[in-house]
């Protein structure tokens, strides 16, 4: 369903050219901008930087007892970089002009903060639901992140560095990938933990 979504999108965007979400989207969030809303995007923006993604990825490996968790939380980290490079080379879409609150290089389809978080950040929920057995810490941690993630694809809107169409893509592919990631390396997680015991 997620990949039809973001073909869907793809067939939206650069063969019917209707840009109806997105100047949608803008419009109402530009409503919104102001010093403060500013700094606090800028703060969010940045939990979806490479150096915070990795710095979590290389601590997972040095400081958790099941080591294959930092390796498979650092491969779809990886992964997902190299997928979100190789599509943006591909469609080539331009960033929008209009408003630049930051500045970014390289193009704009699909957002790589958008995409990279929801794999990431989904990732760790997924090992949440999988290892924690606390139903109310699981689900505090997970409304947690999950708000964290729409706030990094937001936070890209807003700053006037992506579209919202590219946000949505981002998110609609890592979902989709995410499925078929986590139903590979399931297995080998639980033959981890069950060779531990």
């Amino acid at each position: 369903m997620f990949i039809l979504l973001f073909l869907l999108l793809i067939e939206t965007i650069f063969v019917k050219e209707i840009f109806v979400i997105d100047d949608y989207i803008y419009h109402h969030i530009s409503k919104l901008i102001s010093n403060n809303f500013t700094k606090f995007f800028k703060l969010v923006t940045h939990f979806g930087d490479a150096p915070i993604l990795i710095g979590i990825s290389i601590g997972s490996i040095l400081f958790l007892k099941n080591k294959k968790i930092g390796m498979f939380m650092s491969l779809n980290l990886v992964i997902n970089f190299i997928f979100n490079q190789y599509m943006k080379i591909f469609f080539e879409r331009p960033r929008p002009i209009d408003l630049m609150i930051v500045e970014e290089r390289g193009y704009s389809f699909p957002s790589g903060h958008s995409m990279i978080s929801m794999a990431f950040y989904g990732f760790i929920i997924f090992l949440i639901w999988k290892y924690m057995k606390n139903k109310n810490l699981k689900w505090l941690y997970t409304i947690l992140l999950g708000t964290l993630i729409i706030f990094i694809g937001t936070s890209r809107i807003y700053l006037g560095v992506h579209y919202a169409s590219d946000v949505l893509a981002g998110f609609y592919f890592s979902i989709a990938y995410l499925i078929i990631y986590t139903t590979i390396i399931s297995p080998k997680l639980n033959n981890a933990k069950s060779t531990k015991n």
